[in-house]
C-alpha cells in the first residue's frame, strides 16, 4: 500500500495494479468527500509513475507555502490571475492545477495552460502525469476546453482529476474517465489516523470529519464554533426561537468581516441540518456530528417538521448554487431566515 496513507485499501490497490501492469488509462477520476485524501493519492500515484516523491510532495495544496500563495493570488485582479494562470510544478513530469480566486474556481486560462504544457512530452522518463485538483469546481467552459485535451490525450500524458461529486461533472469529462471511488474511513480507521497524528479533541474531530481524515487534521475548532455559533443564531430566527434582533446583530456581524467567505458558513449549517434531521426523526441513539451541543439543538427540533428541515436544506442548495455569482452572504442569509421564519407558525 502506498506509504502514509490512511484507508480505500482496495482503491489503492486498483491504482497499484495498474502500474505494475502498465495499463494504466489515460484519463483517472478519483472522486469522494472532502479531505478523504483524494489529492494526497494522486500524488502517491504519480510518484510510482515518475518517481521523485520527495518533489511531488511540494505540490500538495495543504503546504502552509503553497496556502500562502494561493491567498495571496486572491488578492490579485481577474485579469492578472488570468494572465498568469496558477499550476504548481515541483517535479518537470507532474503538474497540479488547483482552484483559486475568491471564487476557488478552475478557470479556462488554466485549463488552455495546460492544453500546452501537454504538447511537451516528459523529460524525466516514457510518462508525464497532470492531477486536476476539484475539476468540479471547473464551471462549464473551463471543462469544455479541458474536454478537448481529454478526446485526444498523447501517448505519455496521463490525468489524474479529482471530485468531491463527479455528477457535478460534464457527462462527456465522465465517459473519458475510469472513476475510482473513495468511502469514508471507519470510526477505528479514524481513530488510529488522529492518534498517530497526535490530534487533540479526537472525538470531536472524527464527528465532524464523518470519515475524512483531512477535514480531522485541518479543521480549527475554535473558528468552527463561531461560525456554529451564527449559524445556530440563523437557524433560531428562521424557525421563531430567537427574537429578528437576536439575527440581526449576528448578520450585521458577518457583513463587517471580509475575511469570512459564505461558503464556509454553509458547510456549518448543513451539519447542523443534518443533526437536526436525525433529531426530528427520532432516531434512536443519533450519532450527531455536533454531539456537544445536543440540548440546544433538541430546543429547535420542538418547534420545527420534517417539511420546515426539507425547505431549510433546499435554500441552502440555492445558496451554494449561487456561490460562484459572489453574491452578498449578509443579504442572502437575511432572505433565508425571512423566508424559513414565514413558514413557522409563530
Amino acid at each position: 500500500m502506498y506509504e502514509n496513507f490512511h484507508g480505500n485499501a482496495e482503491a489503492q490497490r486498483v491504482l497499484q495494479e495498474m502500474v505494475r501492469g502498465q495499463r494504466m488509462p489515460q484519463t483517472i477520476l478519483l472522486a469522494g468527500p472532502e479531505g478523504i485524501g483524494k489529492a494526497t493519492l494522486a500524488r502517491r500515484f504519480a510518484a510510482s509513475i515518475v518517481g521523485h516523491p520527495e518533489l511531488i510532495e511540494q505540490d500538495d495544496l495543504s503546504l502552509d507555502k503553497n496556502q500562502e500563495v494561493i491567498a495571496e493570488r486572491e488578492k490579485w485582479t481577474a485579469e492578472k490571475r488570468n494572465d498568469d494562470p496558477i499550476v504548481f510544478n515541483s517535479h518537470p513530469d507532474f503538474l497540479t492545477f488547483c482552484p483559486e480566486g475568491p471564487l476557488r474556481q478552475i478557470s479556462i486560462p488554466q485549463m488552455r495552460l495546460l492544453k500546452e504544457r501537454a504538447q511537451y512530452g516528459p523529460l524525466k522518463g516514457p510518462r508525464k502525469v497532470f492531477l486536476i485538483d476539484q475539476i468540479d469546481r471547473a464551471n462549464e467552459q473551463a471543462a469544455n476546453s479541458l474536454l478537448k485535451t481529454l478526446e485526444e490525450p498523447p501517448g505519455y500524458l496521463i490525468i489524474v482529476a479529482t471530485a468531491t461529486n463527479s455528477y457535478d461533472l460534464l457527462p462527456t469529462i465522465r465517459s473519458r474517465s475510469v472513476p475510482i471511488y473513495l468511502t469514508p474511513l471507519s470510526k477505528p480507521e479514524m481513530t488510529a489516523f488522529a492518534q498517530e497524528k497526535g490530534l487533540k479533541d479526537i472525538d470531536r474531530r472524527i464527528a465532524l470529519a464523518a470519515g475524512s481524515p483531512g477535514l480531522a487534521m485541518s479543521i480549527e475548532l475554535p473558528a468552527y464554533d463561531k461560525r456554529r455559533a451564527q449559524m445556530l443564531a440563523l437557524l433560531g430566527a428562521a424557525c421563531g426561537v430567537l427574537p429578528w434582533a437576536d439575527w440581526a446583530k449576528t448578520s450585521e456581524a458577518l457583513n463587517a468581516s471580509r475575511t469570512e467567505k459564505l461558503e464556509n458558513h454553509l458547510k456549518v449549517l448543513y451539519l447542523l441540518l443534518d443533526d437536526l434531521l436525525l433529531l426530528r426523526c427520532e432516531a434512536r441513539n443519533p450519532v450527531l456530528r455536533n454531539f456537544d451541543i445536543q440540548r440546544e439543538l433538541e430546543g429547535l427540533v420542538r418547534v420545527i417538521t420534517f417539511e420546515w428541515i426539507q425547505k431549510a436544506v433546499k435554500k441552502t442548495d440555492e445558496l451554494v448554487d449561487l456561490l460562484r455569482r459572489n453574491i452578498q452572504k449578509g443579504i442572502a442569509l437575511d432572505a433565508m431566515v425571512l423566508e424559513l421564519r414565514g413558514s413557522i407558525r409563530l
